[in-house]
């Protein structure tokens, strides 16, 4: 029954990624980046405002911090991911989803104190040659004539944003209960994309897209997130974080089937060795670098 909570998750940010492809002819992404977390936010007051002014005094101190994530993980991430699905596939989307853990190992490396184990190097080269594959469409030589694509590109920083979020979430260990730090966040992420939304063309809430905002405000702003918390409460953060391999797969299936995007072969094989580098990080321990005492007391503060 615990395996459930991260798999109806990573099931759930598959659909949402297939929705944000969808979404980009019927609405700005502007707009769908400021309604998914206004909808949330509105939705969550009525449970956790109380709570959290009851709280204040622990809330308080903590208000930049969450400021800082709630617009790296909330605002930046998201609102980038919309931005891209005008210029790239979704299976593409899905694919560059899959570096996510791999950029948030070499950031806890980096900033944790992490020691870097011959299965990360390895894991992190086979990774990064699959999202080559996938963003060059099978000519990796391409990439030093014309770049890669600004929709790739725009995923790229995306993750990177919400790798950053994920280790500094660690590493700052904010002690509060997890649903009051959510709320927190999503109502810095409605503030923060608030100026965007007002300086952006609009095409206004109509049925056409209607289901898209209650897709992105519900179920991926809200039951994903608290099913996520769940698994990890009751699998740990380590077992739970491999089911996010299946996100490339679900997406690329998804994405098939819904918006009738070809598999091309290089897409497949990208998707193996990018899901193959990830799995491959947690092998092989033997340590390549071990951090010196200077960088695990940063780490530590």
């Amino acid at each position: 029954m615990a395996y459930l909570y991260p798999l109806i998750a990573v099931l759930i940010w598959a659909g949402n990624t297939i929705v944000s492809k969808h979404a980009a002819g019927v609405i700005f992404p502007a707009e769908i980046g400021f309604y998914r977390w206004l909808l949330a936010g509105l939705l969550f007051t009525p449970f956790l405002l109380r709570p959290v002014l009851a709280n204040w005094m622990a809330v308080r101190p903590q208000l930049w911090r969450l400021a800082v994530l709630g617009v790296l993980g909330m605002a930046t991430y998201q609102s980038l991911a919309y931005y891209a699905a005008h210029l790239t596939t979704a299976t593409n989307m899905g694919m560059i989803l899959a570096l996510m853990p791999m950029m948030a190992l070499g950031l806890s490396i980096a900033m944790l104190g992490q020691q870097l184990t011959l299965g990360t190097l390895v894991g992190a080269m086979v990774s990064l040659a699959g999202v080559l594959l996938v963003v060059t469409e099978g000519q990796p030589a391409r990439l030093l004539t014309h770049g890669i694509g600004w929709g790739d590109a725009m995923m790229l920083v995306a993750n990177f944003a919400y790798a950053l979020y994920s280790v500094l979430l660690k590493r700052w260990k904010i002690d509060l209960p997890a649903t009051q730090m959510l709320y927190v966040q999503i109502l810095v992420a409605i503030i923060a994309l608030l100026p965007l939304y007002l300086a952006s063309p609009k095409a206004g809430i109509h049925l056409n897209n209607l289901p898209h905002i209650g897709f992105a405000g519900v179920l991926a702003s809200m039951v994903a997130a608290l099913a996520w918390m769940h698994g990890v409460a009751r699998l740990g953060p380590s077992r739970t974080a491999l089911f996010f391999n299946l996100l490339p797969v679900f997406t690329a299936l998804a994405a098939a089937l819904v918006l009738d995007e070809q598999l091309h072969g290089s897409v497949l094989i990208g998707g193996v060795l990018i899901v193959g580098g990830v799995l491959a990080s947690g092998r092989w321990q033997k340590a390549v670098w071990t951090p010196s005492n200077a960088t695990m007391k940063r780490a530590s503060t």
